[in-house]
């Protein structure tokens, strides 16, 4: 049988200011169009669905044609819930999916489901695991002691009969992490030394009967403890440490005489996200301008703070998200000891020195009264700062 992994759509996000809806369906067009080239039986979504727990009706709209196509060529679905998705939005209408052999895990409710198959000497059995946390999952089991995220995913999987006879896959959304090493981030997640994006790490090896484990929730590709243990990433650049990312979908191939065989199938977006660094006359010099319509991240290392940079840019590359400078003034800021940068100062010492320190000027007096004015409706300084 041949499946295809894919994690965190995030439907409906945007870039900056830039919707991404037109983007993503023409990510999930081409992922159509693969799962006919490769005669693809099921498709794993490995949570992440949406973006927003609140997702927008372009968003909906988007997963139900992406459904509906799947389900017209006859290929199974499973899909679980991520941390970004609501429980009751996803599994909205799971039981009507279900006759189409659109599978949907969005709540766990005391047990880990699965749907088996056979495809001539292969039985397959698929596993999915919503999104879990230990207050949830400490519910049904009340004689287990559970404490954390990996304890809870232990737990479950300990109540679960796996006929470790046949080829068992896992669809999962957790962060997991190999033994001493995280896995690499790539841009929406943010990190603690036991969490990422607010989730705790679960050990790989709590799915050692598992012969394929197709995750969700780190958005670069890549394994963890074992090839067989992977993370799809997301079929996007969502953030600007993506830029370099190629991304990718896998293709699980599962037989009972070579067990599990797994290839990254490139995927190519209608519009690029770049990263692109320079003086402002160079970066937009047409002889250096390609694929204008792509997502740019800019660092200017101008010395002078350009007007309306940003305006200025898009006239060339429209869909500029965000620019920032890299110059010996920024240099210089990032070497200021921020713990001890106010001590002693008032307000317009402590606006002073950061106005030298961005333009190389003093201030106006104009220009002081109005970060005054700013100050005081933020309650930063009283009105008699």
């Amino acid at each position: 049988m041949k499946f295809l992994h894919l994690g965190d759509l995030h439907l409906g996000k945007t870039l900056g200011d830039f919707d991404l809806i037109e983007d993503q369906k023409y990510i999930l067009d081409q992922i159509l169009h693969i799962t006919e080239e490769e005669s693809i039986d099921g498709v794993l979504i490995a949570g992440d669905v949406y973006d927003k727990s609140v997702p927008s009706e372009a968003a909906t709209k988007l997963l139900d044609y992406f459904l509906i196509a799947l389900a017209a060529k006859r290929i199974k679905v499973f899909m679980v819930s991520g941390n970004h998705d609501s429980d009751e939005r996803l599994n909205f209408g799971s039981t009507l999916f279900a006759s189409n052999q659109i599978f949907i895990s969005a709540v766990f409710d005391g047990t880990l489901h699965r749907q088996s198959f056979v495809d001539g000497d292969t039985e397959v059995a698929v596993y999915m695991l919503p999104f879990v946390k230990a207050s949830q999952v400490r519910h049904y089991f009340p004689d287990e002691d559970i404490n954390s995220y990996d304890d809870a995913v232990r737990a479950i999987i300990r109540n679960t009969l796996i006929d470790k006879r046949n080829k068992n896959i896992l669809v999962a959304h957790q962060f997991v992490a190999g033994k001493g090493e995280d896995p690499a981030l790539a841009g929406s997640e943010s990190v603690g030394t036991q969490s990422v994006g607010m989730v705790e790490k679960i050990g790989y090896d709590c799915f050692d009967d598992f012969d394929y484990v197709a995750l969700g929730h780190i958005h670069s590709p890549q394994k963890v403890g074992r090839e067989e243990i992977r993370y799809a990433g997301s079929p996007l650049k969502y953030s600007l440490s993506e830029a370099n990312n190629e991304k990718s979908v896998c293709l699980i191939t599962v037989s009972a005489e070579e067990g599990v065989k797994i290839e990254p199938v490139h995927l190519k977006p209608m519009r690029n996200l770049r990263h692109i660094k320079g003086k402002l006359k160079e970066l937009l010099d047409k002889k250096n301008v390609k694929a204008p319509d792509d997502f740019i991240y800019a660092t200017l290392t101008d010395e002078e703070i350009i007007n309306d940079a940003m305006g200025v840019f898009q006239q060339t590359y429209p869909n500029t998200v965000r620019i920032d400078y890299d110059n010996s003034h920024t240099r210089d800021i990032e070497q200021v000891d921020i713990s001890r940068i106010a001590e002693n100062k008032s307000f317009p010492e402590l606006i002073g020195d950061f106005y030298r320190q961005m333009y190389g000027c003093e201030i106006t007096e104009e220009e002081m009264d109005v970060m005054r004015t700013a100050a005081r409706e933020a309650g930063v300084i009283n009105e008699a700062g």
